[in-house]
């Protein structure tokens, strides 16, 4: 595999992860919109450069704990 090609599969595979996570994270119509969002910028929005926003999200997304179930 080139290794640009590795690296845009780890990018994208970054954003899934993320994606799926900020459900878990934001409960509800919130983690749903950022959800959607971030797989919208996984499937289309890297084409159009300019993504520090959007890797700043998604690096927040993974940073942040996932709250715990029972606790709540």
């Amino acid at each position: 595999m080139r290794d640009d090609a590795h690296a845009e599969l780890h990018v994208r595979s970054r954003f899934r992860a993320a994606a799926y996570r900020a459900k878990q994270i934001y409960p509800g119509a919130v983690g749903e919109l950022l959800s959607r969002e971030i797989m919208s910028w996984e499937e289309f929005g890297y084409r159009l450069g300019g993504e520090a926003l959007m890797s700043q999200v998604v690096t927040d997304v993974l940073d942040r704990p996932v709250p715990d179930a029972e606790a709540a």
